[in-house]
């Protein structure tokens, strides 16, 4: 990956602005000003945040594409149609990385060009604190360097991995829906700790930092979470009663569903 590479954003939305900060924090880019994203002028609250950050922001897709070595197309997937043919003519050289739900590399590539650099990138939020996981696949005219460049670019801000463009929807259910799953047992964990006494700073340290310090078990030991789960069960004691609890509420259950729905939902768009 060069020192000098120059990311670009069409689209400023939560994720772009995340994947932004993540990039330059963890210097996939030499400074705040290889980066820059654009979007319609309707919407130019959302480059705030970016200008903020020092990126370079445009309302003109070509003059982002001018300046830019990777294209991260952050646009929502119904508007994509309308980005496409707006690029078509721009793309010669570039490498394009969607990251746009539900829309298959068929498509984009139909939509472009046939010689058309492009890979598709599922990431979730966490990526603006460098904790974040994305997984990608690439089309046809992506080369070895190419898919060098993406994992180099995304690995400053998390873990990636490369996949089999049929896993990615179920990717979307599990990791690029997962971060808002993880605030809500967050937060209804701090709620049951305030209900109990705790105080709310308190109840949300503790319930943040045992799903950090959780999940940081499972992926450095590699054993797998019922035996993790199993080790924090006394016989008779708090965590199998609370356990329990969770079993007969349907827990596991709901989130099953929940990453099933999420996932039907891609093919949808």
């Amino acid at each position: 990956m060069s020192a000098n590479l120059r990311v670009g954003f069409i689209g400023a939305g939560k994720m772009a602005s995340a994947l932004a900060q993540g990039f330059i924090k963890g210097q996939a880019v030499k400074c705040a000003s290889h980066v820059s994203a654009s979007c319609p002028i309707a919407d130019k609250h959302l480059l705030e945040h970016m200008e903020q950050m020092g990126c370079q922001t445009f309302h003109c897709n070509k003059e982002l594409m001018d300046c830019s070595d990777v294209v991260i197309l952050a646009v929502k997937p119904q508007i994509m149609p309308l980005v496409l043919p707006d690029i078509k003519s721009l793309v010669a050289s570039k490498l394009m990385v969607s990251i746009a739900a539900g829309v298959q590399l068929a498509q984009l590539q139909a939509d472009l060009n046939p010689d058309s650099k492009i890979v598709r990138l599922m990431p979730n939020t966490p990526c603006i604190v460098r904790e974040g996981v994305s997984v990608f696949c690439s089309g046809p005219q992506v080369t070895p360097q190419d898919n060098a460049t993406v994992k180099q670019l995304f690995g400053t801000v998390g873990q990636i991995d490369e996949v089999k463009e049929s896993m990615i929807d179920a990717v979307t259910g599990v990791s690029g829906s997962g971060p808002a799953y993880m605030y809500l047992i967050i937060e209804a964990m701090a709620d049951g700790g305030v209900k109990q006494g705790l105080p709310r700073d308190l109840a949300y340290k503790l319930a943040a930092q045992t799903m950090v310090g959780a999940g940081r078990m499972v992926l450095d030991t590699h054993t797998h979470p019922a035996v993790l789960k199993d080790e924090v069960c006394s016989p008779g004691g708090t965590t199998i009663t609370a356990l329990d609890m969770l079993e007969k509420s349907g827990l596991r259950t709901s989130i099953m569903q929940a990453v099933e729905a999420a996932t039907k939902r891609c093919t949808q768009i």
